[in-house]
């Protein structure tokens, strides 16, 4: 097994606060601000789940929010972007209103996707999220597909498709890429490698960790950066995507992260405990993408704890009111069963 991500992939690395020389403050507090509403989403719908009241399977991104934040930072809404079954933070970090997503894993009409998706169904269309699905790799072809038609509309956008290292075992995943690289496709291929394909460690299933080498094999701009740390996820997207809306095809972005919970539910766990061991997860937890973001801002004195405390507070306390919203909805009529299969 060849651990070619080094430091990228080694817990004990990088945990140092983020640079943040050269960027606004008011950028970097707005990119703050979008990380924790996902963390204190996530972590809300965590206790649903533990109530009984979330009853759909929901894969939580906890430690993983520096990736959707830092590539959304240079999204239109006018391109087409598509997630995985691990799609809370895409939908938050275009826009999507966490009272809709609440909505939408509580079963209530008022949800993104009416109450029918749950939390692997989200959708956003006017952000410019066009769909989340479960299937490992489904989105990334139709991406490619969305990528093909923003060409031909000719107005510079770009389809995106996230995923996870698991998804590039699967063999639609690399018809996607080449399809991609030979009709230069401005797609914009996001991969979200934490190491682990639901309970199995990457170690286990492919001789390298480094999932970027399937883009190259087939000429595809690549970028990796720790996924950990929301200027460096920014920058990279910057550079692939202002070369796919000039014209130069698909882009490659792996991220390399590492998610808290455990495959699907609430649990702060060691799965089925295959490599996966609570060592890790504490050591993981060091290179918290927030509190790296958060400690920078302080050590350059652009803001203090008093000041990023009151945030907080004030994110809890729209987010308590946004989760009474959604619980006050009804649920969907047995005769809206059949209205939304086709668009």
């Amino acid at each position: 097994m060849n651990y070619d991500l080094g430091d990228l992939s080694n817990p004990a690395k990088l945990t140092d606060p983020i640079d943040v020389s050269g960027w606004n403050t008011g950028e970097l507090i707005e990119i703050y601000k979008k990380m924790r509403l996902i963390r204190n989403v996530e972590d809300e719908i965590a206790r649903l789940i533990n109530s009984g009241e979330v009853k759909c399977p929901s894969h939580l991104c906890v430690g993983q929010e520096a990736i959707a934040v830092g590539v959304s930072y240079h999204l239109r809404n006018t391109d087409r972007v598509f997630g995985t079954h691990r799609s809370h933070s895409h939908y938050l970090a275009l826009g999507g209103e966490p009272k809709s997503l609440f909505a939408e894993v509580l079963g209530r009409r008022d949800g993104c996707s009416k109450g029918m998706g749950g939390s692997m169904h989200l959708f956003g269309g006017k952000h410019g999220f066009l769909g989340s699905v479960p299937i490992v790799g489904g989105t990334v072809p139709i991406a490619v597909g969305a990528g093909l038609a923003a060409k031909k509309d000719g107005h510079g956008d770009v389809g995106v498709s996230y995923f996870g290292d698991g998804a590039c075992e699967e063999g639609v995943v690399h018809e996607a890429f080449n399809l991609a690289a030979i009709y230069e496709i401005p797609v914009l291929f996001v991969c979200e490698n934490n190491l682990f394909a639901s309970h199995m460690d990457i170690h286990l299933r492919q001789p390298s960790d480094r999932m970027s080498r399937f883009a190259e094999a087939n000429r595809i701009n690549v970028q990796t950066v720790d996924g950990n740390d929301v200027l460096a996820v920014a920058k990279a997207t910057e550079t692939l995507l202002e070369k796919s809306r000039k014209g130069n095809g698909p882009g490659f972005l792996e991220v390399v992260t590492y998610r808290w919970k455990g495959h699907v539910g609430a649990a702060d766990d060691v799965d089925v405990g295959v490599l996966r061991k609570e060592k890790d997860i504490i050591a993981w937890k060091k290179r918290d993408p927030i509190q790296r973001l958060r400690q920078g801002l302080v050590n350059q004195r652009k803001m203090d704890d008093s000041e990023f405390n009151a945030m907080d507070r004030e994110i809890s306390k729209d987010l308590m009111r946004a989760i009474n919203e959604a619980k006050k909805s009804p649920y969907p009529e047995q005769n809206d069963l059949l209205d939304y299969v086709y668009a």
